[in-house]
């Protein structure tokens, strides 16, 4: 499919050809040119894991795992079956390491291209605008593993060095992709925690001019702070500008109680997500400019009646995001089982070989998306009882004492014991098993999570 103009915006909507509204409606492609933990199978960050994984295997062989992973993750089939539900977009999550090494700044890798534009001209072809996501920055621009980081704290914000890195490569992407109207546009920092509330305006108009310098056309797509959810910093919006928030709806979380019902002692029904849409959305309700949800989305549990709970929560917000004329983007699209619209069949080689590895993480509680405590409280629970005695006003942000004990005891310490076991399930492996292995993650070789399809399908116009 072909087309010659770039979206803008004309006061609350998104308009395309002939100045007609658009409104984008899609997915995330997580867990692709930025691998996440729980999508794969692996423990701990992306870039631990690929360190692990090439001490194995050798740095050639370990280079052919992932670009043979990268490749098979997103094919024309994907983009023919995305545009078969009526959906016109997909957001790409990526990560700086594809583009650059830290260790030579500023140099920017022309082999980091060969899959994000690929992908792009892939759905181009079947009529799907991309958004250009940095989903992971230099120096982390928050405190979690889906920003590639390996500890607790959000460097970026406390280093010029990282900041200028990541102008630098905006630039890079805004002439790349400055004449592609496939592009919708670019979405600079993903879910931003900024403890200063200080920096983030400055640094995001410091982008917005980068950008513009080089591409006046593309929309760009701006979060709140506190991983997308906080607006009370901005001042007036700038120009061309798509301000976005996450709205990841609490029942639908793991630990997700009833719905409607409670869940971790609060009330959930379906008003109670609508006022919960409208607060995140109260910054572009009050200045009368486009909305886009670019995160949200239920897990799945593999059980019919909490699984068909999620699906309930699911077509409530999307009736919600319909009312309210948002643009949306679920998170997210494949993954090995827990929330992806598409995911690896259980007796798929991918899914057999990491399957007792899986299985440890979630008796652990590795995962922060995905992963419980329940096996493991003989271990945090006397840490949360210690603190709530010797520190009970330690509160550190965004999420406060016990999330800072998960974080650094589950998420970081245990994940990062387990790296060596997960890599040792491929040594050894031929090029020609890793790419058999690798087939795993084919569209012809998912499942595709019906009801969900069905109620995408159902609200894509």
């Amino acid at each position: 499919m072909t087309t010659t103009s770039f979206l803008k915006i004309r006061g609350s909507e998104i308009v395309g050809a002939d100045n007609q509204p658009v409104v984008l409606r899609g997915l995330g492609l997580g867990g692709w040119m930025n691998m996440e933990n729980f999508i794969t199978g692996y423990s701990a960050n992306e870039e631990a894991q690929r360190r692990a994984i090439s001490q194995v295997l050798g740095e050639s062989r370990s280079e052919f795992f992932f670009d043979r992973f990268l490749e098979y993750f997103f094919t024309e089939d994907d983009a023919r079956f995305i545009r078969s539900l009526g959906l016109n977009l997909l957001r790409l999550p990526v990560n700086y390491r594809h583009f650059e090494d830290d260790m030579q700044p500023f140099e920017i890798k022309a082999a980091g291209f060969k899959h994000l534009d690929r992908v792009i001209d892939l759905c181009a072809r079947h009529g799907i605008y991309t958004i250009i996501d940095l989903h992971a920055v230099p120096g982390c621009q928050n405190m979690s593993w889906h920003s590639d980081n390996p500890t607790h704290m959000g460097l970026f914000w406390q280093h010029k060095h990282f900041q200028d890195r990541t102008v630098n490569l905006w630039q890079v992407f805004a002439q790349r992709y400055k004449d592609n109207p496939w592009v919708a546009g670019y979405n600079p920092i993903n879910e931003p925690y900024d403890p200063s509330e200080r920096l983030i305006e400055p640094i995001y108009r410091r982008l917005v001019d980068a950008i513009r310098a080089i591409d006046p056309h593309h929309l760009i797509f701006l979060e709140g702070n506190r991983y997308s959810k906080d607006f009370h910093m901005f001042g007036e919006p700038l120009p061309g500008v798509v301000y976005s928030h996450h709205d990841y709806a609490v029942p639908g979380h793991i630990d997700g109680g009833p719905y409607p019902g409670h869940t971790a002692g609060k009330y959930y029904d379906n008003e109670i997500l609508e006022e919960t849409f409208l607060s995140l959305s109260k910054y572009m309700l009050d200045h009368q400019i486009p909305i886009w949800v670019g995160e949200f989305g239920p897990v799945y549990l593999g059980q019919a009646e909490p699984d068909a709970m999620r699906d309930r929560i699911l077509r409530d917000q999307l009736e919600i995001y319909r009312r309210h004329h948002a643009s949306w983007a679920i998170w997210l699209y494949k993954d090995i089982g827990l929330q992806g619209l598409t995911y690896v069949a259980p007796e798929s080689p991918w899914r057999q070989r990491i399957k007792s590895f899986v299985e440890k993480k979630a008796r652990l509680g590795t995962d922060a998306w995905g992963g419980q405590d329940t096996h493991i409280r003989h271990l945090i629970e006397p840490l949360e009882k210690t603190f709530a005695a010797d520190f009970p006003n330690y509160d550190p942000g965004p999420y406060g004492g016990r999330d800072r004990i998960k974080r650094l005891v589950r998420n970081i310490l245990l994940a990062e014991a387990l790296l060596p076991e997960f890599a040792e399930l491929f040594r050894g492996m031929s090029e020609t098993a890793i790419d058999e292995l690798m087939q795993s993650f084919l569209f012809k070789n998912c499942v595709v999570r019906q009801p969900l399809a069905q109620a995408l399908a159902a609200y894509a116009h």
